[in-house]
């Protein structure tokens, strides 16, 4: 494993809320946050936009007893620092992702992953097939979805150059997506702090500005996942999904099932894209219900 490296824990982290040994190590030249709590087979938790490892902690509380639970900040988002020059790509994040899986020697891993967290997910997957056993995916998707009016308008509006300038100045993103992203509650003033300030500087928001236009500028990504899916589709996957998303529908959902065929489903009503946060009792039942058989 690779050494950690010495880093500050920012004073607006709240110990209660968030409260898990905060982490960090050179990887790729960037330095990466990430929590490793509990111990077992492991659980490598990969967040969406604009989101960091904060949004999986009551699910890590819940599971942190009979598993090893990692979760990572992508460069840029969350606790995490990236090196100049970076480009916050989500082809970026997956070569992030599978150079930390290999520097902490992870092996039998569950990915769990959300938004995307699930797409980069998948990648590193099909990078490193022997060392992940199952997957987890929540509200994600994981091909080609240029043309796809659905996708085409997202990704050119939040994409385009006036929703990037709203996202550095006014963090468009965190005061939008988190609110419609939580249906079944409303995500509180404490917690929408720890969204805001993990993006509290414009410079600081352009990882998550960079993202909605990668949705449809990130073909020859999406088509190397796409065509990958037939060497990793045989294994055990579990589908929790927030069916009162409005990025991610039935026909995503639907795709993933007759993409994985050992799969089971598990529809949480009412609930918004961010699901283990929305209804984390029903994410976590959902989880280990499926992990006992």
């Amino acid at each position: 494993m690779a050494d950690t490296t010495k880093s500050a824990r920012p004073g607006w982290v709240d110990d209660e809320l968030f409260p898990f040994e905060s982490r960090f190590v050179e990887t790729d030249g960037h330095t990466a946050h990430y929590v490793d709590e509990g111990s077992g087979p492991t659980l490598l938790f990969l967040h969406g936009n604009p989101t960091w490892s904060f949004l999986w902690r009551d699910v890590i509380r819940e599971l942190r007893d009979h598993y090893r639970c990692i979760a990572l900040d992508y460069p840029g988002f969350g606790l995490s620092t990236a090196k100049p020059g970076y480009g916050y790509l989500p082809e970026e994040h997956a070569d992030v992702v599978t150079s930390f899986v290999d520097q902490l020697g992870l092996d039998g891993i569950t990915l769990v992953g959300q938004d995307w967290g699930g797409t980069i997910g998948l990648a590193v997957v099909q990078r490193r097939p022997t060392v992940f056993d199952r997957l987890v995916l929540a509200n994600t998707w994981a091909w080609l979805v240029n043309g796809v009016l659905h996708f085409e308008a997202f990704g050119r509006l939040a994409g385009g150059p006036l929703s990037r300038f709203l996202i550095r100045r006014f963090n468009l993103l965190v005061n939008t997506f988190i609110p419609t992203g939580h249906r079944r509650r409303k995500p509180t003033a404490a917690e929408m702090s720890h969204y805001s300030k993990a993006l509290d500087t414009p410079e600081r928001r352009q990882a998550c500005a960079v993202l909605p236009g990668r949705v449809l500028a990130s073909r020859a990504f999406f088509a190397e996942i796409e065509a990958g899916l037939a060497a990793i589709a045989h294994l055990p996957t579990l589908i929790v999904w927030g069916d009162a998303d409005i990025a991610f529908r039935a026909q995503e959902r639907e795709r993933l099932e007759a993409t994985f065929v050992d799969h089971k489903t598990v529809i949480v009503q009412g609930a918004g894209t961010y699901v283990e946060s929305d209804a984390p009792e029903e994410f976590v039942a959902a989880f280990r219900e499926w992990a006992a058989t």
